[in-house]
């Protein structure tokens, strides 16, 4: 044995790389990069809209009801239930929330019903997976079957008699109070139209986040911070998260299984029943049938990009927030561009994997990709009217593409569980 403590001739492992650590100042560095890039595409491509107030303060607002959803899926699959009954949950939050603020005639008592109403579709769901052992896709399939039928029998039996009422949507609903932050929105107003590189860009950032933001928004955001708070940082949110991981070894300790993945599943709904209530208090002001959209499963999509974490999952939310916004605002020129961010983001990938990774193929194959793209910008002045409806969603798949290789659910997540089982 030698003097290090290893035998004459036993190889040595290699040391092991370093694991990334996501920080806050390496997210605001992150943030202010991305900014930059925006900058960049701005100027080339005279494509003002991309950063202005307007575009980041509509973002914000389509972000809410995503992430709302996301953070719903987080709690659930965190306990190891998988939840695709999001969609389902959120219409139940839609009708609950503008049933309530028509009935006690305030927005924040439709706040309240939707929650209510998301959370007693999860019930359902717990219902059927926690207590029955039913599988839990066709649980979730089921609850998106349901919310949306009893929603329109309720709509039916109590719009369709109200004023400005009717089978398919409700009356107006009262509007939510805004906020803004005071002293400062007339001078970044100035700085954003002098369009100057990257300061401008940041006054409409700060402008479009800061002024004239609805109560609810400011909620939803602090539900990001409360969610990781609760679960990473206390004993409810460990036992929450031994459920997701290792249930037989939590009950070992006397953690009660059912009681946790029960609490977190109904959590979860009244969260995506927030999201619900959030599109017909304040993105519409009335409820309508098929409000939802699909947001449900674009939250399960954005949970899935964060890697079942709050801030990875808020990143998912607010990016494709930001991409239906530019469609919804310029339409073919913001995307047009955009496709210049995209290939800068792909071309800072490649380098990333050539020289952190050290993975050469998938460097060259996204570096040709990056070339395409770049291609597509310089080559055309607009994007077709039919492809920028669909943007959000090109961009939901490609990032989850590239965010692939790094994740990892929660590994008990989706196997149902029975007490006293090792399997």
């Amino acid at each position: 044995m030698s003097a290090a403590g290893l035998s004459v001739g036993q190889p040595l492992e290699a040391p092991a790389k370093p694991r990334f650590k996501m920080t806050p100042s390496i997210l605001l560095l992150g943030l202010l990069g991305l900014l930059l890039l925006l900058a960049i595409a701005r100027v080339v491509s005279g494509a003002n809209d991309i950063t202005s107030a307007g575009t980041f303060s509509a973002a914000l607002g389509l972000a809410v009801p995503i992430g709302l959803a996301g953070l719903g899926g987080l709690w659930s699959e965190r306990s190891g239930v998988v939840n695709i009954g999001l969609e389902g949950m959120m219409i139940l939050g839609t009708w609950f929330g503008a049933w309530g603020a028509l009935q006690f005639g305030s927005p924040w008592a439709g706040v309240i019903a939707g929650a209510i109403g998301g959370a007693l579709g999860g019930v359902i769901h717990a219902v059927a997976t926690v207590t029955f052992g039913v599988d839990h896709i066709i649980s979730g399939v089921a609850i998106n079957i349901v919310g949306l039928g009893v929603t329109e029998y309720l709509s039916k039996l109590v719009f369709e008699g109200m004023k400005g009422g009717g089978a398919k949507q409700s009356p107006r609903i009262p509007a939510m109070g805004t906020a803004s932050i005071p002293g400062i929105g007339d001078p970044l107003k100035t700085i954003e139209s002098k369009h100057w590189f990257f300061v401008s860009d940041l006054a409409g950032l700060i402008s479009g986040l800061t002024q004239n933001v609805s109560w609810f928004t400011i909620l939803a955001v602090l539900l990001v911070p409360l969610t990781f708070y609760l679960l990473w940082r206390t004993a409810f949110g460990l036992r929450i998260r031994s459920c997701g991981e290792r249930p037989v070894a939590a009950e070992s300790l006397g953690v009660n299984v059912y009681l946790y993945k029960w609490i977190a599943v109904v959590v979860s709904g009244g969260l995506a029943g927030l999201g619900g209530a959030f599109l017909s208090i304040v993105a519409s002001q009335l409820y309508r049938d098929g409000q939802t959209g699909g947001r449900g499963f674009i939250g399960l999509a954005a949970m899935i990009f964060g890697n079942w974490r709050p801030g990875g999952l808020a990143a998912g939310a607010a990016l494709f927030g930001y991409t239906d916004a530019l469609q919804l605002r310029q339409g073919g020129v913001s995307v047009h561009a955009l496709l210049l961010v995209v290939a800068m983001l792909l071309a800072l990938v490649a380098v990333y994997q050539l020289v952190r990774q050290e993975r050469i193929r998938a460097a060259v194959i996204t570096f040709v990709v990056a070339a395409l793209v770049l291609a597509w910008f310089l080559l055309t002045d607009t994007v077709p009217e039919q492809f920028t409806s669909v943007t959000p969603h090109i961009t939901t798949l490609l990032v989850l593409s590239l965010a692939s290789q790094r994740l990892r659910m929660p590994a008990a997540d989706g196997i149902p569980y029975r007490r006293g089982h090792a399997g």
